[in-house]
C-alpha cells in the first residue's frame, strides 16, 4: 500500500510540475507514516512541507496541487483531506487493502521477504565463547540475538555466513590445562594448592576425570610444563564438543568453525605483523611492538607482541579480521558482551589499516541477562564456578522460550529472564502469546473440517464480507510485516520481529474476541474469515521461523 501511494504521489507531483504549478522538478522523498488517531487516516505524509522551501509556496498550497493531480486508477482511496501546517491525510477503502491477503497467501513463507542484500556476502561471527567452560546465559542471548540476525539477513537478500571464533590460543588455554593437571593430581590422592586464577566449576574435576579413566593416568606422573598443553588440548575439545551439542539443542548451527590456533599454524600472525612493520604501521618501543591504531581514530596505539615475545590478542583479532575480508565478505558483523565496548574503536583501527572500509566492520553489543525465578535475582558466581549453564536453561523452559525471551529486547538494553514466566502456560507469557495464536487457528481448521462446514473454493468476491473495521484492522496489521523485517534487516534488530509478533498476536486476539470464524449460517462469510486468520497463521509462522522459534498446531 505504501509503495503503491508513494509512486502516486510522486506522479502528482511530476503532473503538477509539466504543468507549471511546481517550479522546480526537485522533490524529496515521501515519507509515509500510519497517523497514531484513525480519525487521521490510514496514512499520512509531510511530503508539502519537506517541499516548501524548493517550490517557495505554502505547504497547504502543495498539498491541495498534489491531491488534485493524484491518479487514483486502481481506486483505492476513499478521500483525502490536508491537516494542519500541511499533512496530507489519506483514508484508504477497506476493499484495497484485500490484495494484502493475496499476496500472503500466494508467497506463503516467502511473504516479507525483500532483496535489501541484493546477494552482499556478509558474515556474523558470534557467542564464539572461549573453550574453558560451558555456556552461560549470557552466550544464550548473544547467540539468539546472532542467529536470528542472520536468518533475518538472509531473508533480506544477503548472503549470509554465520561462524563460531575458537579462542584456543593463548594464557587462557594454558590457564585451563593447569586446572586440569591440577585436579587430576587431587583425584590421585595428592594433596596440591589450587591457585584462585584456575577454573573453579566442577567441570573441571569431571573432565580430569574423564582424562584418567582413558590414556593420561601416565599424563599426570610427568612434569607440570610437560603436562599442561596435553591436558589442555583434551579439555578443550571435550568442552568444544559440549558447546556444539548445546547450541545445536538451542537451535543454532554455524557454517564454519575457526580456530585461532590455525592462524598461528599457518604463520599467519607472524606474515601480517611483518607485513605492517613494512608499510610503518608497526613500530618498536619500551621492547614491545605497537600497531599505529591512533592513525585510524583509536585513542591510543596497542600492543600487538609484547616485551617477552609474545604476541597479544589483539595481534591475532587483527589477523583473523583480514582474514575474513580476504574470503570476499563485504561485510563483517561481530556479536560481543557489551564489557567488550572498549575494543571496537581499535577493531576499526585495525580493518581500516588493512584496506577496508570502517563501515565494512560492525559489532553488535549484547547486554547482561538478569536471571530470575518468580521475580527473585538467580544467584550465580563465575568466580566459585557457581553460574546457570545456557543448557539448564534450555532443558528447564525449552528452546522456544528461551530463544524467544532473549529477543523480546534490544540486545543493547539490560534483559530479565524469569525462569518460572518462561513456563507458564498463559497470556503472560510471550512466546506462549504469540505461538497460541498459530495453534489457535490451526484448532479452527480442525473444527471446520470436523464439523463437516464445507466453505468449498475461495474466490475473491468472498472478500467482500471483510468490510468491517476489524476486519481491516487486522489486514493493515498483516501488511506492516515487509516493513518490519526490512527494518529488522536493515537495523540489524531482531527484537522488532519479535515486537511485530507480539502486536499481531494481540490484534488477532482482538479480533478472535469480538468476531466468530465459523458461522454456519454464513458460508460466505466464513470462507472469508478463515482465508484471513490463515494469513494470519502464515505469518506468524514466518516471523517465528525467523527467531528460530517453533510454530505449533497444538498447544
Amino acid at each position: 500500500m505504501k509503495t503503491l501511494l508513494k509512486e502516486m504521489i510522486l506522479a502528482a507531483a511530476s503532473a503538477a510540475h509539466q504543468k507549471g504549478i511546481f517550479p522546480s522538478p526537485d522533490f524529496c522523498e515521501v515519507v509515509l507514516e500510519e497517523p497514531k488517531a484513525d480519525s487521521h487516516g490510514d496514512l499520512s505524509t509531510n511530503m508539502a512541507m519537506q517541499m516548501a522551501k524548493s517550490q517557495r509556496m505554502a505547504p497547504r498550497k502543495i498539498a491541495e496541487a498534489l491531491i488534485k493531480h493524484l491518479n487514483d486508477e486502481n481506486g483505492i482511496i476513499a478521500r483525502t483531506e490536508i491537516a494542519g501546517p500541511g499533512f496530507i491525510n489519506f483514508f484508504i477503502r477497506p476493499t484495497a487493502w484485500h490484495p494484502v491477503l493475496a499476496a500472503i497467501h500466494a508467497k506463503d513463507d516467502q511473504y516479507g521477504r525483500c532483496d535489501l542484500g541484493r546477494g552482499a556476502r556478509i558474515q556474523i561471527e558470534f557467542v564464539s565463547s572461549n573453550p574453558t567452560g560451558p555456556l552461560h546465559v549470557g552466550h544464550g542471548r548473544g547467540g539468539a540475538v546472532g542467529d536470528s540476525t542472520a536468518n533475518i539477513l538472509s531473508f533480506c537478500g544477503y548472503d549470509v555466513q554465520k561462524e563460531y571464533y575458537i579462542n584456543d590460543s593463548g594464557r587462557q588455554i594454558q590457564t585451563l590445562g593447569m586446572s586440569v593437571y591440577l585436579r587430576g593430581k587431587e583425584l590421585l590422592g595428592e594433596t596440591v594448592g589450587f591457585p584462585d586464577t584456575c577454573y573453579q566449576g566442577d567441570y573441571i574435576r569431571d573432565l580430569a576425570g574423564e582424562l584418567l579413566e582413558g590414556d593420561g593416568r601416565e599424563l599426570f606422573a610427568k612434569d607440570e610444563a610437560e603436562a599442561i598443553m596435553p591436558c589442555a588440548r583434551f579439555a578443550a575439545g571435550k568442552i568444544i564438543d559440549g558447546m556444539r551439542a548445546d547450541l545445536v539443542d538451542f537451535g543454532v548451527t554455524f557454517d564454519r568453525w575457526f580456530s585461532e590456533q590455525s592462524l598461528y599454524d599457518a604463520g599467519k600472525v607472524e606474515a601480517d605483523i611483518r607485513l605492517f612493520k613494512e608499510k610503518g604501521l608497526v613500530y618498536e618501543k619500551d621492547g614491545a611492538q605497537w600497531f599505529k591504531t591512533s592513525d585510524f581514530g583509536d585513542e591510543k596505539d596497542r600492543v600487538v607482541v609484547r616485551q617477552n615475545g609474545q604476541t597479544t590478542y589483539f595481534a591475532s583479532d587483527i589477523s583473523y579480521h583480514k582474514d575474513k575480508f580476504e574470503r570476499g565478505f563485504n561485510t563483517v558483523i561481530d556479536v560481543w558482551g557489551a564489557d567488550h565496548h572498549g575494543y571496537i574503536p581499535r577493531m576499526k583501527a585495525a580493518v581500516e589499516a588493512s584496506g577496508y572500509g570502517r563501515d565494512q566492520f560492525g559489532v553488535l553489543l549484547v547486554q547482561l541477562v538478569n536471571l530470575l525465578r518468580a521475580g527473585q535475582p538467580v544467584a550465580m558466581s563465575t568466580r566459585a564456578g557457581e553460574f546457570v549453564t545456557l543448557s539448564d536453561v534450555v532443558r528447564e523452559v525449552g528452546r522456544d522460550a528461551a530463544r524467544f525471551i532473549f529477543l523480546t529486547r534490544h540486545y543493547d538494553s539490560p534483559l530479565d529472564f524469569d525462569l518460572d514466566l518462561a513456563k507458564r502456560k498463559t497470556n503472560d507469557n510471550p512466546v506462549y502469546y504469540v505461538q497460541y495464536v498459530h495453534a489457535r487457528i490451526a484448532s479452527i481448521h480442525r473444527k471446520a473440517e470436523a464439523d463437516d462446514m464445507d466453505v468449498g473454493d475461495f474466490t475473491p468476491a468472498d472478500l467482500s464480507a471483510l468490510d468491517t473495521p476489524e476486519d481491516v484492522a487486522l489486514i493493515k496489521a498483516l501488511a506492516r510485516y515487509p516493513e518490519a523485517v526490512k527494518m529488522a534487516g536493515t537495523l540489524m534488530e531482531p527484537h522488532r520481529i519479535t515486537y511485530y509478533l507480539m502486536t499481531l498476536a494481540a490484534a488477532f486476539h482482538t479480533y478472535y474476541n469480538r468476531n466468530r470464524v465459523l458461522c454456519a449460517d454464513d458460508l460466505t462469510l466464513t470462507r472469508a474469515r478463515l482465508y484471513l486468520i490463515t494469513a494470519v497463521q502464515k505469518v506468524i509462522r514466518n516471523g517465528l521461523a525467523l527467531l528460530g522459534v517453533s510454530a505449533p498446531d497444538s498447544m
